[in-house]
This record gives structure tokens, sequence and C-alpha cells, in this order.
């Protein structure tokens, strides 16, 4: 085995990916092998990994030069969340990315787990996540029941309205998630379109509604990006609750978000 399988301080971030996984199933946020994570893990391996010539050499899709010599814990492809929080090794694997930041190398404890098929948005968001600088190691896809249903309505399925939505519908959704959430049009998950999309829409967002799909999250630790989706879905209830019983919900109005804005120091 390879030891970096063993490092401790990697053992508490897979710790930490076993109890979101679990979130992610028992919400019914990660229908059959749907989500996945990724985490930079670089500062924690110190960028080594033994024996990393023995592992195949593949090709990037584009050529990511911020990551070269760059580490990531990878949830795999095809792999239920449900499995990953029973057995995360048996069901992630760590890529690195090579000094020419062109290739990449698979690293798993046993058999080779090949990782996410949205392996490219996630390296996509993760060069620019180094290259901003900052804390964002964090990168969580998942299947929001409530959020996935409002990208569905046409009157809201929109940046601009989907925001309204749902930052009207509890303070404490602009309180942490004041940013609110980008929009982007329908693609085909795992390509090269999704992400090109999804890396412009992070410029101004922390957060990525997909449409008729789910959303994406970036973040500093794993437990609250976790929790900003949480928080965001739990206005998707509201609004949809208030909806079902046949009335407009009277959320929050702009001068109540400005009030917050200056209680709680909240940027632009």
């Amino acid at each position: 085995m390879n030891t970096i399988f063993a490092n401790k301080e990697l053992k508490k971030v897979t710790d930490k990916v076993c109890e979101v996984a679990g979130y992610l199933w028992e919400k019914g946020w990660a229908e059959r092998n749907a989500g996945n994570i990724s985490i930079n893990i670089t500062d924690i391996t110190q960028g080594r990994v033994e024996n990393l010539a023995s592992y195949p050499t593949k090709q990037l899709n584009v050529a990511l030069p911020a990551l070269a010599n760059n580490l990531f814990f990878v949830t795999g492809t095809g792999k239920r969340m449900r499995e990953v929080a029973r057995d995360v090794w048996a069901n992630s694997s760590i890529v690195v990315v090579h000094e020419d930041g062109k290739t990449y190398s698979i690293v798993s404890e046993g058999e080779t787990i090949i990782p996410t098929s949205e392996l490219p948005t996630h390296l996509g968001l993760h060069e620019v996540m180094v290259k901003r600088g900052g804390k964002d190691k964090v990168l969580v896809h998942t299947h929001p029941n409530e959020i996935v249903a409002m990208s569905l309505l046409p009157s809201i399925a929109n940046e601009k309205a989907i925001n309204d939505a749902l930052w009207g519908m509890h303070p404490e959704t602009y309180i942490v998630v004041p940013k609110g959430v980008g929009f982007i049009p329908y693609e085909v998950p795992g390509t090269d379109e999704i992400a090109d999309l999804t890396i412009k829409s992070l410029d101004s967002h922390d957060v990525v509604v997909w449409p008729k799909h789910g959303c994406l999250a970036i973040g500093s630790d794993l437990i609250e990006t976790f929790d900003v989706i949480d928080t965001l879905n739990k206005s998707a209830i509201l609004y949809l609750l208030c909806k079902s019983a046949g009335e407009n919900p009277q959320g929050l109005q702009q001068a109540e978000r400005d009030v917050l804005k200056v209680a709680f120091k909240i940027a632009d």
C-alpha cells in the first residue's frame, strides 16, 4: 500500500468525506451514483506520492499549468455516495497532476478507481481556485431535490429570479450565501461546455445551479461547503411549500436585505 493512504492529516479529510457523503445519501441528493467530491490535498501531502512513475500517465483535455504537482482527492465514477460513506478508498482515488500541467496519474489504494466523469470540470475549477489564492480547496456536486425543482419552474429559471426567491425565504440564506447562486444554461454533464460555463459563473459566486440537474459549490472546508448547499435548499423547500399552498411567498424585500447587510457586515 502506498503510504500516502496512511497520512494522518489526510485521514481527517476523508473522515469528513464519509460524513458528508452519508448526509448527501440520507437527504436523497445522491440517487444511485449521483454527485461527486474533490479536494485539493497538496498541502496535506506535501505534494508527494511514492513510486509515482509506476502509475500510468493520462492526458488532460486541456493544459492546467496552475495545477502542476498538485494532488486531489476525488470520488470515483459510478460510485455511490452511500458506498463512499462506508469505505472511502474503495470508492475514491488520488489524482496527481504532473509537472507539465498536461498529464496526470490516478493513485488508488487497491484496484484503480477511475475518478468522476466530471473530472474536467473539477480540475478546471480547482485551477481557478489555485489562481485566486485564498483558502478554497473543496468542490461538491450534488442533486438537492428542491433546488433542482426550482430550476424547472420557467418563472424563476434565471439567475436574478432564483436568487431573489432563495434570499427572500430566510434571513440565514442571505447571511450565509451573500453572493447568491450562479445559474447557467443546461449542458450535458461532464462536458467541456459545462465546465467553461461553471468556471465563468464562479468568478462571482461560490455556488452554481445546473438547471434540470443539480448544483456545484466550492469552499475551504467540506462540512461548511455542504452547509451552504443545505442552507440554500432550506430556502428552496420553503419557497415550494408556499407555492404548493397556492400562495406566492412574501419574502424578504431589498430593504430588509440591506438591513442584514449592515448588521452582518456583508460585503458587496
